[in-house]
């Protein structure tokens, strides 16, 4: 639709919302700022409860398709893909809404408001919710973010196929327990560079319908409501037209725990006065009071509710079943045939191959007579899902995949191992009490594959965790409980050991990167990760992933959790090297770029566009991922960062000449009072399928490709 039909679209909405917004009392105003928002039947409006979760597959609601986590799309590298998955979930989530309206069932969760994507920056490794995002870096993030909103919401001229919302806006990533009274300071030039990025694509590409605030303070002011956030920046200088909705009793903290307000009505009045449209919770009713005594404009209150009735209408849920296509979609879409096809295509493209040792990868199940798998995670559901999952019909284990595909012509042995995370399987053994049965399975086995690492039970978010890692943030690196002493049993027989790592977030595998024949990072892959594992280690798809965070040696190397400065953070201002450094992933196949070369004089201004050749030069089909890195020669400047991503498709010794267009903002830096410069010092940029930095280079084996702007 062109942007000037657009436009009068939305005026429209918006004036039927005032139009509605008017006819209703103070009292009915707010009780529709309240994420259960009832129904006004002299108005002919409907119950409405605004909460709902679509992270990556309908959530909460029930059967549904449930996607790899977002750290696991992210690892794909891919915009096309991540639309895709987004309109594969906005379409069960249209179909389960349209049965839910039959049956007038409007619980929470059965609503088309879905809150996602989640394009906070996973700036630290022990964050506990990193692994609802897309990793560390504000480029990925931003491009992967836009994509999964368009998907969600739709491209009909006419109607929202679902509302998303970017979330949580803004500054927020831990710790977990700190979270309903912890100040994130940071500088204008880290607001500008890091943590806004996503947030204004997403607004301003991908027309973001809603956006959430976040439960911390950022430089002394809570999230929820602040008026440089939700006004000065998102409505006036980036030109948000949708509404705002606080996190879930957020406002709750700012008299309880940020101690910035003395009670309910204060803290309702500056949620609201300062552009907080919706509350997840229930303190907006105290409203009413708050405008009796002054202390908010009830003209306010009608714009917040407008804002939250012309969302309801872009929806078209006050319009005729025949106006609206979505309303056709049928409840058979969900968990079909077709959807089960495309979760496991996605998840194949999600796992990241770290290392290969003499192409122990891929197994050839025709030479081999006994397969050996360990490990917690090898037959745990919890480890496929992540957090804000929905419910799959079926759940494909690590364990499940690899039996189904060898069938009957190898033995599978397995072992639970250990614990996850205790010393001990059950409360009256001794430790490590399955430590002879894998003895006993690796000495009978051909090839060890263990799948370790953690689940959503110890790295999530505050209060959805269970055990003694307490809030949801991991106190260190390492693979939890006794992993590490069963990998090193396995590896005293001599047999090769494959370790997969199914979890959300970097871990230090210094010692298996020494001594392991092959590590998979598997990431929380999805309902179907079992099978996408299992046609990786054996070879039906060729691994594609890239690591959308850095993987850090030890946790002595991060600076302190509660810094939100960016110094010596991600791979974007880190100085040490990377045990597996940020856009780093291997393949099974090899390509070779060559001619690489600008297609005109470059002029930073106007954006740079660059043509190269790509070719397979192995002996399997392959998928690449170019990444175009930009590093500004000014002292002080960010390392080299991403600024450019093109996934290329190439048969067994077959090239491609492509080319790159990299845009105005790739040259950009921002100065300490957060404004946009160009350097006169001039640029380098990597084409590659890494980064430019020597561990990338050492690990891939090849170098990238430099051109040089003066």
């Amino acid at each position: 639709m062109e942007l000037n039909e657009n436009k009068e679209k939305l005026r429209d909405y918006r004036e039927r919302a005032k139009a509605l917004v008017a006819q209703m009392t103070l009292e009915e105003k707010v009780e529709q700022t309240l994420y259960r928002a009832p129904a006004i039947e002299r108005l002919g409006v409907k119950t409405y409860n605004w909460w709902n979760e679509a992270l990556h597959g309908v959530a909460r609601a029930g059967t549904a398709t449930v996607f790899p986590q977002a750290i696991g799309m992210a690892a794909t590298f891919d915009e096309e893909l991540l639309e895709k998955v987004g309109d594969a979930v906005s379409t069960e989530a249209r179909a389960k809404f349209n049965m839910q309206q039959r049956g007038k069932d409007t619980d929470i969760y059965k609503g088309l408001t879905f809150w996602a994507p989640n394009v906070n920056i996973f700036r630290d490794p022990r964050w506990g919710r990193g692994h609802e995002t897309f990793g560390e870096d504000p480029y990925l993030t931003s491009r992967l973010g836009v994509r999964y909103v368009q998907g969600l919401q739709g491209h009909d001229e006419n109607y929202l196929k679902a509302a998303a919302c970017a979330k949580h806006f803004a500054v927020h990533s831990g710790p977990e327990s700190l979270r309903h009274e912890f100040d994130a300071v940071v500088t204008k030039q880290d607001m500008r560079e890091t943590y806004l990025p996503a947030f204004q694509a997403c607004v301003q590409e991908g027309h973001v319908e809603a956006v959430m605030g976040a439960y911390n303070r950022t430089n002394g002011v809570p999230c929820c409501g602040s008026h440089e956030l939700l006004i000065d920046i998102l409505r006036d200088e980036w030109g948000f037209e949708g509404h705002v909705t606080s996190d879930c009793w957020a406002i709750r903290d700012f008299y309880e725990g940020h101690k910035v307000t003395s009670n309910a009505q204060e803290s309702v009045a500056m949620a609201m006065a300062n552009g907080c449209d919706l509350n997840c919770g229930t303190l907006y009713t105290y409203l009413v009071q708050a405008v009796r005594e002054g202390l908010v404009e009830e003209s306010r209150i009608d714009e917040a509710v407008v804002n939250l009735f012309t969302s309801r209408m872009k929806l078209g849920v006050f319009d005729h079943k025949e106006d609206n296509p979505y309303d056709r979609i049928p409840y058979s879409v969900v968990d079909s045939k077709e959807m089960r096809a495309f979760n496991r295509e996605v998840s194949e493209k999600s796992i990241v191959l770290l290392k290969n040792e003499n192409n122990t990868l891929p197994l050839d199940k025709k030479k081999l007579k006994t397969i050996g798998v360990i490990g917690p995670n090898a037959d745990s559901r919890n480890a496929l899902v992540g957090n804000y999952e929905g419910t799959a019909s079926r759940y494909v284990t690590v364990l499940e995949g690899i039996q189904d595909y060898v069938g009957d012509d190898v033995r599978v042995m397995y072992s639970l191992g250990c614990h996850l995370y205790k010393d001990r399987t059950t409360r009256l053994a001794e430790a490590n009490d399955r430590s002879s049965e894998v003895r006993g399975i690796c000495e009978e086995s051909d090839v060890i594959i263990a799948v370790m690492g953690m689940d959503a039970t110890l790295e999530g978010e505050q209060g959805d965790t269970g055990n003694e890692y307490g809030c949801g943030d991991k106190p260190d690196l390492r693979l939890p409980g006794i992993q590490h002493d069963i990998l090193k049993i396995a590896k005293e027989y001599g047999k090769p050991v494959i370790l997969v790592v199914l979890c959300g977030s970097a871990t230090a595998l210094t010692w298996e990167q020494e001594h392991l024949d092959a590590i998979v990072q598997g990431w929380y892959p999805g309902a179907q990760g079992g099978k996408a594992v299992a046609d990786i280690l054996f070879g039906e798809a060729n691994p594609q992933g890239k690591l959308p965070v850095t993987f850090y040696k030890t946790t002595e190397e991060l600076p302190d959790f509660e810094d939100y400065s960016m110094k010596g953070r991600t791979y974007r201002y880190m100085t040490q090297e990377a045990l597996y450094p940020f856009g780093y992933g291997l393949s099974y196949t090899t390509f070779d770029y060559s001619n690489v070369a600008f297609t005109g004089t470059p002029d930073i201004r106007q954006g740079v566009e660059i043509r190269f050749t790509v070719k397979n030069t192995g002996a399997m089909d392959g998928t690449e991922t170019v990444q175009a890195y930009v590093k500004a020669r000014r002292e002080n400047a960010p390392n080299a960062q991403l600024k450019g991503i093109r996934k290329v498709d190439l048969k067994a010794g077959e090239e491609k000449t492509l080319t790159m267009k990299l845009l105005p903002e790739a040259f950009r830096l921002f100065n300490e009072d957060g404004a946009a410069e160009y350097i006169a010092e001039g640029y380098e940029i990597s084409i590659g399928g890494s980064q430019p930095d020597a561990r990338s280079c050492a690990l891939m084996g090849r170098k990238t490709h430099l051109l040089q702007i003066d």
